[in-house]
């Protein structure tokens, strides 16, 4: 995809880990063939940015010599799957994850965002992380399979579970799914019994702590090759992807960053000059922010990219100054209107 500063690469690495040679190797690729510009996607994805024309065929090339991308692109192009990253191996996780990407072919085509999560651990983690189709436990700590919007899930096994997963696959396309895009918009009954609830949302901190290695937060989803090569000491061995704006530094046993920093909750897309669309700067204004307004979104124009639902707080640039809305969306009617961002500071206390 172009942006503003050049072609975004996504690499989306199997099971969400990448070995020291391939997170090293990447950042070798992001610095040579892009701008040295990591993203962290919201899907536990990679992003590298600043790629040229004349550099993305060389890049897609070392990428796949890493294994970290598929070779032939209609492979590359499946679904994304998520993991919960406190999987070990063996366990429920990995080894229904396993078996449904070994089973991808067998999936219709489904629309361009759709996607999965396999949050098979002791309690759902991934509830707020964007997916259509869920595995998680119900209250009595059994795998259920969510349709994403439904309140309730159908029981099932780790034996059975893709084929049910694919099963509700082919029901969503051929009831309309495609005309609605997203799971959560599809507003046709379920065809199986759907009377499990899922168990309570786990405390983010409590799911970073089960990980197998240090937290790497990443404000904003960004991170330089530089910063992150330099944080491959000589203790980690992987790297686990989050869908949290951070990255589990397998083997390392130092402390963790704070989770919960606002830094790592505060939403703002990379605003001028990065993106053509928008005329203000934005994460400067946010992370000064961060600290006093919760919920908060900062666009760089009215398409919201950065977070499609609504914040608590929205400043949307609009001719080079601020709209500010409340619990709205990225270019809702706002309260005030061009703000710039010395009266934004003024008006939270944040200077």
């Amino acid at each position: 995809m172009m942006a503003g500063d050049g072609l975004l690469v996504r690499v989306r690495p199997r099971l969400g880990r990448m070995s020291r040679p391939q997170m090293l190797g990447l950042c070798d690729a992001a610095l040579r063939f892009g701008n040295g510009h990591i993203d962290l996607t919201n899907r536990a994805g990679l992003q590298i940015r600043g790629v040229s024309d004349h550099n993305h065929l060389p890049l897609a090339q070392a990428l796949a010599a890493m294994g970290l991308i598929d070779p032939d692109a209609a492979g590359d192009a499946h679904a994304p799957v998520i993991l919960n990253p406190d999987w070990t191996p063996g366990d429920d996780t990995e080894t229904i994850a396993l078996a449904l990407l070994d089973r991808m072919d067998e999936l219709p085509a489904l629309p361009p965002k759709v996607g999965f999560a396999i949050d098979a651990g002791p309690a759902p983690a991934l509830t707020h992380r964007p997916a259509d189709f869920r595995i998680e436990r119900d209250m009595n700590g059994a795998l259920i399979l969510r349709a994403d919007g439904r309140d309730c899930g159908m029981a099932i096994s780790v034996e059975n579970a893709v084929d049910h997963v694919i099963a509700l696959t082919a029901w969503f396309m051929t009831s309309g799914g495609a005309q609605a895009g997203r799971m959560a918009r599809h507003a046709a009954p379920l065809p199986q019994c759907a009377d499990r609830m899922p168990a309570p949302q786990r405390e983010l901190a409590a799911t970073i702590a089960a990980c197998p290695g240090r937290f790497l937060g990443a404000p904003f989803g960004r991170i330089d090759a530089d910063t992150l090569r330099m944080a491959m000491n000589e203790k980690v061995h992987a790297v686990r992807l989050t869908p949290w704006r951070g990255l589990i530094m397998e083997g390392d046993d130092g402390p963790s960053d704070n989770p919960a920093d606002p830094l790592l909750s505060t939403d703002a897309c990379p605003g001028a000059p990065g993106c053509p669309q928008a005329s203000v700067h934005t994460r400067d204004l946010a992370a000064q922010l961060a600290p006093y307004v919760a919920d908060l979104h900062v666009s760089g124009c009215a398409k919201g990219c950065a977070r499609p639902t609504q914040a608590g707080t929205v400043l949307t640039g609009r001719d080079g100054g601020f709209d500010l809305a409340l619990n709205a969306r990225a270019g809702a009617p706002p309260v005030r209107t061009g703000l710039a961002p010395s009266q934004i500071i003024a008006l939270f206390g944040a200077s």
